[in-house]
């Protein structure tokens, strides 16, 4: 069987009825576990003290706002080749959830600086195309509500995806392309000198498990009403013609 098959709006529907509760489930799980372990087990860092305890929520939000856009530019790049409209529906779905994360990283990215650099905001590289990858989600989101054929709406939000991914890319690497940025290193990496210690890195695995798995069950969520809302518009139609 192809796996576009399972793609199919029926077919869709029918296997994700009994994954979502299970993603919410263990997302649950994985968030509680992960956040009591960080914020109540872990010791003070000895030169950030308790503010480093803010990125049991600002590395996994800001992690998953750049690849909610990543699954975004999948899913419309899907649409432009194979016209599949789950696809432009998932897509559609993720921007709200992306937005969301995007606004958690900025907010507890602000609660970090204060204290570390003075200042709730600075134009570092990173956090100002951070910025203006929050901006293209709204802009995304306005875009999608603003045009009443869903195709063209498709099409349209598909371009301006694929423009919006040069600051995804940007917010994730702009560290490393200008490095007299304030904002700091990577908090992940596979180079062992450069990560965190494990004492902070293993519960910050399961926080990011977490809003992974919450990510997941959220836009499998809201494809599902996707699909609900173009089958009433499309009977809605049908009715009119009638």
């Amino acid at each position: 069987m192809s796996m576009w098959e399972y793609a199919n709006p029926r077919r869709f529907m029918g296997w994700t009825r009994p994954v979502l509760p299970w993603s919410f489930a263990l997302a649950g799980l994985c968030l509680t576990v992960g956040l009591i372990w960080g914020f109540f087990f872990t010791p003070d860092d000895f030169r950030q003290g308790s503010t480093v305890k803010i990125i049991y929520l600002h590395v996994p939000a800001a992690l998953m706002a750049i690849n909610a856009w990543i699954m975004m530019l999948v899913a419309s790049l899907i649409w432009v080749i194979r016209r599949h409209h789950v696809s432009a529906l998932a897509a559609r779905a993720a921007a709200p959830v992306g937005v969301v994360f995007t606004l958690i990283a900025l907010f507890t990215g602000g609660i970090w600086g204060q204290p570390m650099w003075g200042t709730y905001w600075a134009w570092d590289p990173r956090l100002t195309s951070f910025l203006i990858l929050f901006l293209f989600y709204l802009g995304y989101i306005a875009l999608w509500e603003a045009i009443e054929d869903p195709d063209t709406a498709a099409d349209l939000t598909s371009v301006l995806c694929m423009v919006g991914s040069v600051f995804a890319i940007l917010s994730r690497y702009a560290v490393l392309f200008w490095n007299q940025g304030l904002h700091q290193g990577a908090t992940l990496s596979l180079d062992k000198e450069e990560n965190i210690s494990d004492v902070f890195w293993f519960p910050l695995l399961v926080c990011i498990a977490g809003f992974v798995l919450l990510f997941i069950a959220l836009v499998l969520m809201r494809t599902r009403t996707e699909i609900r809302a173009r089958r009433i518009r499309a009977l809605e139609a049908r009715a009119r013609r009638a």
